[in-house]
């Protein structure tokens, strides 16, 4: 855990994903900027209002959330760290209700796509799309609202005083989100913690370009981790690939890149920092 007193912008309000990570990632006493869209939590850090954010960026059942990797990109963010959370969904509203009672439950579409089986077993229930789950949550305690539930982590019921009707609803229960630790500014991790890296580069269109980069990785002993690929804008049918590696060796990295620079139109080293994975 990081002791430190920077303002760690999320995307979602307290109570949700983001924050149980900007806690275990900064400690419990973490000061918020609560940003209600990817794009809001950039500008936060853009303008300085925000010391770093947390991004979600891939999932086990979603796949990779594209408009983040082009977020961080476009805007210049460098990764300086990771974490892996297991994602828990629960259906929470004001106590004494029962699942009967609950008309409307209302979610972020990601956590209602999550918790579809769920609910077919609840035919009453209208699924209600939102921007977010916790903010669902902290809604349905502050105004008091019967008959409407929440999806949203336990966190959100303990910080609002909800009670949890049905625990781990969601469909898939090996469900897990890698988020990354954005800022503006280059990281200063120390090389002796640094173990994986987020790379973005550009290819000649011919054949073997990209069998030739990854062969560079093999064999400097680099474990690919990650590989997405990103239309480049207003190159029609080009595209960048952006690559995590893992390494145990430092100076096995530094070749690689020195390599890579060579070989590629564009290399761009997104972040170097400690992988993530226990």
């Amino acid at each position: 855990m990081l002791k430190m007193k920077n303002i760690i912008a999320i995307q979602g309000a307290e109570g949700s994903n983001h924050h149980k990570v900007a806690r275990d990632f900064y400690g419990d006493k973490v000061q918020l900027n609560e940003c209600l869209s990817f794009d809001a939590l950039v500008d936060s850090l853009l303008d300085k209002t925000s010391d770093k954010g947390i991004m979600a960026i891939e999932n086990t059942i979603a796949g990779s959330i594209i408009p983040n990797y082009a977020l961080i990109d476009a805007n210049n963010l460098y990764i300086s760290g990771e974490e892996y959370l297991n994602i828990h969904h629960h259906l929470m509203a004001l106590a004494g209700q029962k699942i009967e009672d609950i008309k409307e439950v209302c979610s972020h579409p990601m956590a209602l796509l999550q918790c579809k089986e769920f609910f077919k077993k609840y035919p009453h229930i209208k699924l209600v799309e939102d921007v977010d789950t916790a903010e669902v949550a902290k809604r349905i305690s502050k105004n008091q609202l019967k008959g409407v539930a929440a999806i949203a982590p336990k966190l959100a019921a303990d910080l609002f005083g909800l009670e949890v009707i049905e625990d781990e609803i969601q469909t898939m229960k090996n469900n897990a989100t890698r988020f990354v630790i954005v800022q503006t500014e280059k990281p200063n991790n120390g090389i002796d913690r640094i173990n994986k890296a987020s790379l973005k580069f550009q290819l000649d269109h011919k054949r073997g370009s990209l069998a030739a980069i990854l062969n560079v990785l093999s064999d400097c002993k680099m474990s690919l981790t990650k590989i997405q690929s990103l239309p480049v804008i207003e190159s029609p049918w080009k595209y960048s690939f952006f690559v995590d590696v893992t390494f145990d060796d430092y100076k096995e990295y530094e070749k690689a890149i020195a390599v890579i620079t060579i070989m590629a139109l564009e290399l761009k080293v997104l972040g170097t920092y400690k992988n993530g994975r226990k």
